[in-house]
């Protein structure tokens, strides 16, 4: 599933290209997660204003109204951009060879289930599980934006994400530190690589439970939680089996885990087998001896 690293990359991949852009025309395929809300033509003309991220849903900014994207557990977003928006205005320029002709917008495939068609560029969503969605709202604070969007965590990557929120937020909590991370209320974004790439850098174990974490160990958790996904973002995300960039480039983070998806192997710091164990039905991988 993309996490907040994947959807972030994915937003950088075409939020500048299509900023500003105006709505030709949304075509539809097989209904998603949940439906549109809104009559596809009555999208025609509107002004793409920007797109933002908030947790793992993308926020596309209209003139008049807003589109939540969520890529679910296998949707991917590709971008074609116009030739036109790729040349500025301005001055005449010395002859040049000719360009090679663009490949043309393939058309729509049996996975393909939202395409948004602007004058610079089109936007299609591919899911071939289904669960993701495109989503309109007047506004972020009307159903059903609001209601998709309440209850989200911290953004870890923000300055209101801060060790003493953090921190008491884990004391009210009683489960596995785990499955604190990934629930999402109270720090979103550290999905199952992540988490258990944090948890081996703060040296907590998995099944610790929230409440029993010190403040020490919280405020190395919370640095922990920043420099995963920062790094994540860095790297490109992790390709695991469906995440490709809009582009079609892969992520390469996946390559530097020290947990996931190592069991059995050594511990590349002590030397220890590396552990897997399941919680709420996802793979947990730790070192025994690293992890308290």
């Amino acid at each position: 599933m993309p996490e907040l690293p994947e959807v972030e990359i994915t937003r950088r991949g075409f939020a500048d290209r299509i900023a500003g852009a105006h709505i030709q025309s949304v075509r539809l395929g097989q209904p998603l997660r949940w439906p549109l809300g809104i009559a596809p033509a009555a999208l025609t003309g509107r002004l793409v204003r920007g797109v933002r991220r908030r947790g793992k849903y993308l926020l596309m900014d209209l003139d008049h109204g807003v589109l939540l994207l969520h890529l679910g557990m296998s949707g991917r977003l590709h971008f074609w951009r116009d030739l036109e928006g790729d040349v500025p205005l301005m001055a005449p320029l010395p002859p040049l060879p000719p360009l090679p002709p663009l490949p043309l917008l393939p058309p729509l495939g049996r996975h393909d289930h939202f395409e948004l068609r602007t004058d610079r560029g089109h936007l299609r969503l591919t899911d071939p599980r289904r669960f993701g969605a495109v989503v309109y709202a007047e506004r972020e604070t009307a159903d059903p934006a609001a209601k998709l969007l309440h209850g989200l965590g911290m953004e870890p990557l923000s300055d209101n994400f801060d060790v003493q929120s953090f921190y008491a937020a884990l004391h009210q909590r009683r489960a596995p530190i785990k499955q604190v991370l990934l629930t999402g209320d109270v720090v979103v974004g550290a999905g199952n690589i992540y988490a258990c790439e944090a948890l081996f850098a703060a040296g907590i174990r998995p099944t610790l439970r929230a409440h029993r974490i010190s403040r020490a160990r919280a405020q190395r958790l919370h640095t922990a939680v920043r420099e995963v996904l920062a790094r994540a973002i860095e790297r490109g995300g992790s390709s695991l089996r469906d995440f490709a960039h809009v582009d079609g480039q892969l992520g390469y983070f996946q390559l530097e885990a020290k947990v996931y998806g190592r069991a059995g192997q050594p511990c590349l710091i002590c030397g220890t087998p590396i552990r897997q164990l399941r919680q709420g039905q996802r793979s947990t991988f730790y070192c025994p001896q690293c992890q308290k």
